[in-house]
C-alpha cells in the first residue's frame, strides 16, 4: 500500500518574505512571488551554498501563496529521501508546490523517476513550481535524463552571498523582527567571533535574546565578551 503523502505541513512562522533580508536578492524575491501568483514562470530553480536563505524563500513563498488564497506545499527532499517516492502522489493537486535540496535524491532512480512524473503533472496543469538545491542541474549526477531537462525548463536564479556589511545588516534586521535591538558595533562584534553561515547566526540569536532577557541586559559587546567567556570556561 503506497504511503499517504500528509495533507499538512508546518508552516515556519519566521520565515515570510518580511523576515528574509534579501539585499541584493530582492531582484529574486519579486521573481518568485509574480510565480507564486501566477504571473511570472511557472517554474524557478533556485541554487545556492547552503545557509544562504534557500528554505527560508521557499516557506516565504508558501506564506506568501497563502495570502492570496493559492494552495501551496513545501517538502524538504532531504528529510523524506529515505522514505518511499509515492509520497509525492498527489502533490500536483497544490497550486504552488516548494521542493526544497532536489539534490538529495538524485542517483536515486526511483526517486527521479517519480519526481519526472510529478513535475510533468504539475507542469500540465498549470501549476507553479519553485525548487532549490546547491547547485545548477548540469552539475547533479542524475540518472534520469528527463529529469535533467525539467530541472531546466523553467527560471534559474543563484541567491547571492550577503557581503560583510550586508550581513551585519541582515543581523540587526533580524533582531528587529524577532523583537529586539542590536547595535551595528554589536552585529561587527558577532561577525567577527561567530563567522558562520546566516543560518546558524538566527539560532545564536535566539539564545542571546533568552539570554539578555534573564540578565535584563540589552545586547552589548562587553556583555556579549563576558557571556562568551563564561561559555567556555
Amino acid at each position: 500500500m503506497p504511503e499517504q503523502f500528509p495533507l499538512h505541513f508546518e508552516f515556519r512562522a519566521n520565515q515570510t518574505f518580511d523576515d528574509f533580508f534579501a539585499g541584493e536578492n530582492e531582484p529574486i524575491v519579486e521573481d518568485l512571488k509574480q510565480c507564486v501568483l501566477g504571473n511570472g514562470a511557472q517554474q524557478i530553480f533556485i541554487w545556492g551554498k547552503s545557509g544562504q536563505g534557500k528554505s527560508n524563500v521557499l516557506q516565504a513563498c508558501c506564506h506568501y501563496a497563502q495570502q492570496y488564497e493559492r494552495q501551496s506545499f513545501y517538502f524538504d527532499l532531504a528529510r523524506y529521501r529515505r522514505h518511499r517516492p509515492a509520497i509525492l502522489i498527489g502533490l500536483d493537486d497544490y497550486d504552488v508546490v516548494c521542493l526544497d535540496n532536489v539534490d538529495w535524491i538524485v542517483g536515486q532512480e526511483k526517486w527521479e523517476q517519480a519526481l519526472c512524473n510529478f513535475m510533468q503533472q504539475h507542469y500540465e496543469r498549470g501549476h507553479q513550481l519553485i525548487i532549490s538545491a546547491t547547485c545548477l542541474p548540469n552539475y547533479m549526477t542524475i540518472k534520469t535524463p528527463d529529469l535533467k531537462t525539467r530541472l531546466s525548463w523553467g527560471l534559474m536564479l543563484q541567491l547571492k552571498t550577503l557581503v560583510s556589511t550586508q550581513s551585519i545588516d541582515a543581523l540587526i534586521f533580524k533582531a528587529d523582527a524577532m523583537g529586539f535591538e542590536i547595535s551595528p558595533q554589536v552585529g561587527r562584534f558577532l561577525m567577527i567571533q561567530h563567522p558562520s553561515e546566516l543560518d546558524g547566526l538566527w539560532h545564536l540569536l535566539d539564545k542571546l535574546d533568552h539570554a539578555s532577557l534573564a540578565a535584563k541586559r540589552k545586547l552589548t559587546v562587553p556583555f556579549l565578551k563576558r557571556l562568551f567567556n563564561n561559555a567556555e570556561s
